[in-house]
């Protein structure tokens, strides 16, 4: 009996055994379809799968580019920025729209001083008349735009509330004073770069590093490493053709009219004229006490002026020294160079700080005027353009020719009728 129940048992257990195969196999006719429909999606599946790593890897670099960091600005301070993250620019102070407009995008550009806007009735005009290349270039654009302060050289602190009136995520600023830095960007709440160029002008360090910087600043480090190259070329090329030439067979020159402040004539002078080192050219005029744009006494200019082989004057005296000239005519008869009719005009470098193009156009006018036989094949219209091409993508000669402090451009001044 124990056996005939066990083995019932076993029986059961079989059949139930049977039935929950015959449940779980069910299924398993559908299973092919199932596959096949899998193998099916399978490229679309990749195709997805490869979108979404695109997607993070995208996603990965957005988020690289837009990592905080700190930056050092020009003059030593230390600002927490997020490189290539900036839609809307202001740019305060001489010179710092100048220096953006070289590296920046205009379109990112929120608001203007007034002396850079044109079209404006009331501002300053003082630098109208000089050819300032980046007005040139982009000053349809600046005239849009709402005024983020006054600007121009009397303009010495910044417009807080115009700033602000035109939202800006970042400030770019040539004030260089790092406790006012420090206190506009509190109050402003946004990143205050201050960018500086130095005392070598176009040719300095520290203009390189601000072209570099706003590289940075603006995912534009090709750019401004290709303009930092090309300046450095072009100084080293000027530099060879010149090297060679012995002391005693090199001319005196005498650099004039450059502008400090707006004022400017023919005793305006420097022993450190950068395009003259530049240039390897002997500068009529070397014992001065100090570097730098200066004014010369009366007497030390008339001294220098019989021993003086060229005479170079920057387009931007012009409209100081024709009044002096007409009280006084033989204001010049001391000077061998202009008796000699050996007397050049350089375009105006200095308007509302440094042209920067310019002053490497400049030094190459300068240095094809003291020696033509080194530089017989540069024309300067061609080479205006190459700068200006290369500074602020446009080829602007014309232009700069056409303004009127430009008198028409590089030139030799016939100095019988000039200033008449």
């Amino acid at each position: 009996m124990k056996n005939r129940a066990l083995a019932f048992l076993l029986t059961v257990f079989m059949l139930l055994s049977l039935c929950a195969c015959g449940q779980t196999a069910a299924p398993a006719e559908t299973a092919p379809k199932e596959a096949a429909s899998a193998d099916m999606a399978a490229p679309d599946s990749e195709e997805t799968s490869a979108e979404a790593a695109d997607s993070e890897e995208a996603a990965e670099t957005e988020a690289a580019e837009a990592a905080e960091i700190v930056l050092t600005d020009m003059i030593g301070r230390e600002v927490t920025v997020t490189p290539g993250s900036y839609t809307r620019v202001v740019c305060i102070g001489a010179g710092a729209l100048r220096m953006y407009s070289y590296i920046g995008d205009v379109s990112l550009l929120c608001g203007v001083e007034d002396i850079d806007n044109l079209s404006l009735e009331e501002r300053p005009k003082m630098f109208d008349s000089v050819a300032r290349p980046y007005v040139l270039a982009f000053g349809e654009h600046f005239a849009v735009l709402p005024s983020c302060g006054v600007g121009g050289p009397q303009a010495q602190t910044a417009e807080a509330e115009k700033i602000l009136s035109c939202n800006p995520d970042i400030v770019i600023s040539e004030y260089e004073d790092a406790e006012k830095e420090d206190a506009l960007q509190e109050q402003l709440g946004v990143p205050v770069i201050t960018l500086k160029a130095g005392p070598g002008g176009v040719f300095d360090e520290s203009f390189s590093g601000s072209m570099k910087m706003l590289g940075q600043l603006f995912g534009q480090e090709e750019k401004a490493e290709a303009l930092v190259s090309f300046i450095e070329t072009e100084r080293a090329e000027i530099a060879k053709r010149t090297a060679d030439i012995p002391d005693e067979e090199k001319p005196l020159v005498y650099i004039c009219g450059l502008g400090n402040w707006g004022t400017t004539n023919h005793l305006m002078t420097a022993q450190n004229y950068v395009p003259f080192q530049v240039a390897n050219v002997k500068n009529a005029v070397t014992d001065l006490e100090a570097p730098g744009i200066q004014e010369i006494e009366e007497e030390k200019f008339v001294a220098a002026g019989e021993d003086m082989d060229i005479m170079i004057m920057d387009a931007a005296a012009v409209k100081n020294i024709k009044p002096l000239y007409a009280e006084d005519p033989a204001m010049f008869d001391s000077c061998r160079a202009w008796r000699n009719g050996e007397v050049y005009l350089e375009m105006a470098y200095n308007a509302y700080y440094t042209n920067y193009e310019i002053a490497l156009i400049n030094t190459w006018f300068i240095a094809k005027t003291v020696y033509p036989d080194r530089f017989g094949d540069i024309d300067m219209t061609e080479k205006m353009n190459e700068v200006t091409r290369r500074f602020l993508g446009q080829e602007l000669a014309e232009q700069i020719e056409a303004a009127p402090s430009s008198f028409g451009g590089y030139q030799k001044i016939d100095t019988a009728a000039f200033f008449e």
